[in-house]
């Protein structure tokens, strides 16, 4: 039936989470039959955001600039430092709006199996700024999986040996979830509630 670019776009489309086949499909179709001035400003929009949008030379959450915003900031808390695994954690924690220290943006977690290493993760960064006297507390904030639990132990050796007090959001996070569907209240509760490792 309708092959060629058609079906490339609807592949295309698939690589976004929660998207499957059919929802693809619904995608591609409104965007070629109703929605052409969208699809283009989509088009501009997402080549901007490749050509612009790297990583902070600092925490590795996503910027347009050499260095974020929160990283950037004076109001920021720079003796607390919070791991997380991905940018969307920090839009959710930054959301809840109780935090107000700094953050490390780890990109992923810990799978051998998947060939994610510390090296991946940015970790030799994160030892760097575990040295620094600045830090006093380093806040875990990775996913309560497996992966985020394995990631989460290896990173608390790390800032053992450097001397820092380690603690890890606890109360209120379902075990198998992400941080980034966690609504504001139950983070916030987490937040409170961390305990030592």
């Amino acid at each position: 039936m309708n092959g060629g670019l058609i079906q490339r776009l609807i592949d295309a489309l698939r690589i976004l989470p929660g998207v499957g086949p059919k929802s693809a499909q619904r995608m591609a179709y409104a965007l070629l039959e109703r929605q052409r001035d969208g699809a283009q400003r989509l088009v501009r929009v997402l080549q901007q955001a490749l050509d612009e949008v790297g990583h902070c030379a600092e925490c590795r959450n996503l910027t347009e600039q050499p260095i974020c915003s929160i990283c950037a900031s004076a109001q920021r808390h720079g003796s607390q430092l919070c791991v997380v695994e991905t940018p969307a954690d920090v839009l959710s924690i930054e959301q809840a709006g109780i935090y107000k220290g700094k953050y490390f943006v780890l990109m992923g977690h810990l799978s051998p199996i998947d060939g994610i290493g510390p090296a991946q993760l940015g970790l030799d960064l994160l030892q760097q700024r575990l040295a620094q006297a600045e830090v006093e507390e380093l806040i875990l904030a990775t996913n309560p999986t497996v992966e985020g639990e394995a990631t989460a132990h290896y990173i608390q050796q790390l800032a053992q040996a450097a001397g820092k007090r380690v603690t890890r959001l606890a109360q209120g996070l379902p075990m198998g979830g992400e941080l980034e569907y966690v609504d504001s209240a139950t983070l916030s509760q987490a937040f409170s509630a961390r305990r030592s490792v």
